[in-house]
């Protein structure tokens, strides 16, 4: 089987949330297909230019393609949830009171609000 990505529409609803782990503070964008569910993500991290930024935008580009083709957020959680290396430590979310790193946040901030709800790459058409 060969996955054919489902790319965003132009304009498109997204949901911005401000996070602060072990100190760093960033935003997670993630952008919604029409059902609600994701379909890409961006990390702005406060320390722009740094080496931790641009690793955040090389996982963000390869996160959003990979559910982009298919890859469901419940799979995507367990692949990436539990991950450990800086920063890590006490959050600014009561719902996530610590992190092991800014992706296993992500992991765990897409499973609260997005995992285990029917999207678009559950659907038998998304693969060609």
């Amino acid at each position: 089987m060969i996955a054919a990505r489902q790319s965003l529409p132009d304009t498109r609803d997204s949901v911005t949330h401000k996070f602060s782990i072990g100190g760093h503070e960033g935003y997670l964008t993630v952008g919604l297909y029409s059902d609600g569910s994701p379909g890409e993500i961006f990390i702005k991290i406060s320390k722009e230019g740094s080496a931790l930024s641009g690793m955040c935008q090389a996982f963000c580009r390869a996160f959003s393609l990979s559910i982009q083709l298919g890859l469901s957020v419940n799979e995507a959680v367990v692949r990436f949830k539990g991950m450990r290396f800086e920063p890590h430590g006490m959050t600014s979310n009561p719902d996530i009171p610590a992190a092991d790193s800014i992706v296993d946040y992500v992991a765990r901030y897409l499973e609260l609000h997005f995992a285990n709800k029917p999207t678009l790459a559950d659907s038998p058409l998304r693969r060609a």
